[in-house]
């Protein structure tokens, strides 16, 4: 007697189990999205894409406390790696980035950078440079100078490729359970940055970025942000159709701000950051920084 395997017998049994989890898969993403869409935005579009590196991006938060644990090599080999595949403009790549593990070197850091905790705690700092040196150098072999470097346009380009580095690298990181933060102190004194890591000329940090794996006692939440109806413009820009939805995320980062023990609006901050020049310090130099590390400004 021969007996038939269950789904031999059933045909259509396998194939509806399979629609009903693909069902339930769907309801968990919808769930999801629309979870991660509230907390960045408290509120959240009924329908759309949903996957793990929108999960990800989505969490985003910065981690200023980490455990005293090192960051693997290979994990630091998957984020480099994950920033070099970032966009670059003629594929130019005139970025590069120095990963510091030495004590003393990342103290020293922390100094500079503001007197930093998150930054003298961190098992890894990663410091972003814009890099002229290395394409200074093939033109040099090729009996070339590097004459198109000696206009503002070769900063930006410059500067944006190690931004665009830069964020792949936080979104791989996060995707394999490490916490980051960006530190624009470290250009507070750009000029002793170099010294503390040896930058030829041509070469100039853009932003830090502390690598860790989160401490969990940490209270680090998703920061709320403006929303979409604020960020973006339909064909052309609108001034003045941002102001509703800037009054309601204000409400909201006030909220958030207060929950983490921290007076002000997002509004305030806007002032008290963009309209007193005490509020840049050193960084009022900058330009001359820039200049002296072989970037032009204009």
């Amino acid at each position: 007697m021969t007996t038939s395997h269950p789904l031999t017998a059933n045909p259509g049994a396998g194939a509806d189990r399979v629609v009903a989890r693909s069902d339930a898969l769907e309801r968990r993403g919808a769930l999801e999205r629309r979870g991660a869409l509230e907390r960045r935005f408290g509120a959240a579009d009924t329908a759309g894409p949903w996957n793990a590196v929108l999960a990800t991006q989505l969490a985003h938060r910065s981690v200023r406390r980490f455990l005293d644990r090192p960051v693997p090599e290979d994990h630091l080999r998957a984020v480099v790696a994950a920033a070099s595949s970032a966009a670059s403009s003629s594929s130019l790549q005139l970025w590069s980035v120095v990963a510091v593990t030495d004590r003393e070197r990342i103290d020293a850091l922390a100094t500079l950078a503001g007197d930093q905790d998150a930054v003298r705690h961190a098992p890894l700092f990663l410091v972003w440079l814009a890099d002229f040196a290395r394409s200074e150098r093939i033109a040099t072999v090729h009996g070339r100078e590097l004459v198109n470097a000696d206009f503002a346009e070769g900063t930006l380009l410059g500067v944006v490729d190690a931004a665009l580095a830069a964020q792949n690298a936080v979104v791989a990181a996060e995707s394999v359970g490490l916490g980051t933060v960006y530190i624009g102190g470290i250009r507070n004194e750009p000029e002793r940055v170099a010294d503390v890591l040896e930058l030829p000329q041509r070469v100039f940090p853009v932003v830090g970025l502390s690598v860790g794996f989160p401490d969990p006692a940490e209270r680090a939440e998703v920061k709320p942000r403006l929303g979409f109806d604020v960020v973006c413009h339909r064909d052309r820009y609108r001034l003045e159709a941002q102001d509703a939805g800037i009054a309601r995320y204000d409400t909201r980062a006030e909220d958030f701000y207060r929950g983490q023990g921290l007076p002000g609006s997002w509004t305030g901050r806007i002032v008290a950051r963009l309209t007193d020049p005490g509020t840049l310090g050193s960084r009022r130099r900058l330009r001359d920084a820039l200049r002296e590390r072989g970037f032009p400004t204009s």
